[in-house]
């Protein structure tokens, strides 16, 4: 029986896979590049009081904490019985995982705000860690590719990143995905037309759950709120009304009137629709991305075969920086989930025939003399950026061919002691089974114009 030796949540990747994936990060990595954005690199670990305050309750509890070191049970207060998980936690730990990559910008631009020129264009990708329950397309590590515009306010940034995100998923054959757009400011709006004992960020999670708990469960969670019938039903009857940006803004307006901020929001939102003449980009005003520090635009990506699968999300924050003590500091971003697209990509059957583990050219092994001359021509091949090897050891030529088959390889090389007088190769193609002898100049010559 074998032994489950890694941890759920906490995958391994095999050499196609992690081709795959590295295809996927080489589209998103140059398209970052192209649109001038520059690379940095944060800590995986971040100060728990960092993370805490950012995310809601929800999210907070997917934090992966991390232990104080030494004898900290010494020094923590737990004399009082039934410590609750927020009371209990801050006594034992002070460090934690990043949730996300957004937080340790925010880090890195008020520590290093001397030094950068704004508006500053970041990318940064790498991996982050949830408490989560682990299932298809939800891990506890997951990559993260995440690109922001921090230093400026303009809404031409919330143009040039959802141009930059319709050309990766162009690039990745993905453009029937759909882009769902929406602001903070319309919700926060809406929200202040009502009478309940939620706050706006209780309000948001609500909301951003919509797509998975259902109408009915939002109802029941807001009636708990305190929200009236009357207000439930005006707030089903906003969300289900279909029509253009402009329709269901007068269809708001008329429903429960007009404040400045569902002013702002909603010009906000016409204006970057205005720059697109994309059908894939949708207002949808029942998106929240329930995390507590987006302040105005925000949009989602989700999968063209499975809906409720979100490729990407992102959106404008105005105060992240405050909590290190650096005020007025805008910034808009959006994270590509690598672990998602790679899924949507698999079952969709997007990923390129080209990329595969097969190794070009094998030289088999007869013995030292032949090895040695074998070394020094693998050499020269590799300079034709093809991939070769040498096999390691002299044994049974079945077995070395057997490994040659596993491999996929395109062409075995031999170099007998007859080749090895005659200063010769032969050369067998594994897909033809056709054998020819060549000089080595002659092989790089082929190798060259790809005539072999």
């Amino acid at each position: 029986m074998k032994t489950n030796l890694s941890l759920s949540g906490f995958p391994d990747f095999n050499p196609l896979e992690t081709k795959r994936r590295e295809y996927i990060l080489s589209i998103i990595k140059d398209s970052f590049k192209l649109f001038g954005f520059l690379p940095i690199s944060t800590a995986s670990i971040e100060k728990r009081s960092n993370l805490f305050g950012n995310y809601g309750d929800d999210g907070e509890k997917l934090i992966f904490q991390i232990l104080k070191n030494g004898n900290y049970l010494s020094k923590a207060n737990l004399e009082t019985e039934n410590l609750s998980f927020k009371e209990l936690s801050p006594q034992i730990s002070d460090k934690a995982l990043r949730y996300d990559l957004t937080l340790s910008l925010a880090r890195f631009v008020a520590r290093n705000q001397s030094e950068i020129t704004f508006p500053f264009k970041r990318y940064e990708i790498g991996s982050v860690f949830r408490a989560d329950r682990p299932q298809k397309g939800r891990l506890r590590e997951f990559v993260q590719c995440d690109a922001d515009i921090v230093g400026d306010k303009s809404l031409w940034l919330e143009v040039d990143l959802l141009t930059l995100m319709t050309s990766i998923l162009t690039q990745l054959k993905l453009k029937e995905s759909v882009i769902k757009l929406n602001n903070r400011k319309i919700l926060e709006g809406l929200f202040q037309c009502f009478v309940s004992n939620l706050t706006f960020s209780e309000f948001c999670i609500i909301i951003d759950k919509i797509e998975k708990i259902g109408v009915d469960k939002m109802e029941e969670l807001l009636l708990k709120g305190g929200f009236l019938k009357e207000s439930i039903t005006q707030i089903k009857n906003i969300f289900s009304f279909r029509g253009s940006l402009d329709e269901k803004k007068e269809y708001l307006f008329k429903e429960i009137g007009q404040n400045d901020k569902l002013i702002t929001g909603f010009d906000d939102l016409s204006f970057i629709l205005n720059q697109f003449d994309n059908q894939n980009i949708q207002f949808d005003i029942t998106l929240a991305r329930g995390l507590d520090y987006y302040t105005g635009t925000i949009f989602e990506v989700f999968s063209s075969s499975s809906p409720s699968i979100s490729l990407a999300g992102g959106g404008r924050y105005d105060r992240l920086t405050e909590k290190f003590g650096v005020n007025d500091i805008s910034g808009v971003g959006f994270s590509i989930g690598l672990d998602g697209t790679y899924l949507e990509l698999e079952s969709l059957n997007l990923f390129p025939n080209s990329i595969n583990t097969n190794l070009d050219i094998l030289f088999l092994n007869f013995g030292y003399e032949e090895a040695k001359r074998s070394q020094s021509y693998i050499n020269k091949i590799r300079h034709l950026n093809k991939s070769v090897e040498l096999f390691p050891s002299s044994i049974k030529i079945n077995k070395q061919m057997s490994y040659a088959n596993k491999r996929g390889v395109k062409f075995v090389v031999m170099i007998g002691e007859d080749e090895l007088q005659k200063n010769v190769l032969t050369i067998k193609n594994m897909l033809t089974g056709q054998q020819n002898t060549f000089s080595i100049l002659q092989l790089i010559k082929l190798l060259k114009t790809d005539e072999l």
